[in-house]
């Protein structure tokens, strides 16, 4: 019996710092530069964190509709920032970090369009 506590202990911290993870992610899009006018939503995956968006610009999705346009994935040695290949359907890796600082960063500034498409 104190084994399942522990192992249900250990479950509920990781949560924790998956959900802290989020919201700090979420903390950071809310001061962008790009489309502030829409609300980005963080989704846990199973390797790291997928922040989608209503496509504004009409670019992608000529609806309107809710895009991928960033993922967050932890690695043994840091971070790596994937942006969505649209056009292909598919992730592309565009920067390594240590820190998810950085990186995220990079999807708040965004002067290349790489994100906010």
């Amino acid at each position: 019996m104190q084994l399942d506590e522990g192992v249900g202990s250990g479950a509920r911290a990781m949560t924790r710092v998956h959900d802290l993870t989020a919201r700090r992610i979420e903390r950071a899009l809310a001061r962008r530069h790009r489309y502030r006018y829409v609300q980005p939503v963080v989704t846990a995956c199973e390797q790291g964190w997928v922040v989608s968006s209503p496509c504004c610009s009409r670019n992608i999705d000529p609806l309107g509709g809710e895009i991928p346009i960033a993922w967050f994935e932890p690695q043994a040695d840091g971070w790596a920032l994937h942006a969505r290949e649209h056009a292909e359907g598919r992730w592309i890796l565009h920067s390594q970090a240590e820190h998810i600082a950085e990186l995220i960063e990079l999807v708040c500034l965004d002067e290349a369009r790489v994100f906010w498409p």
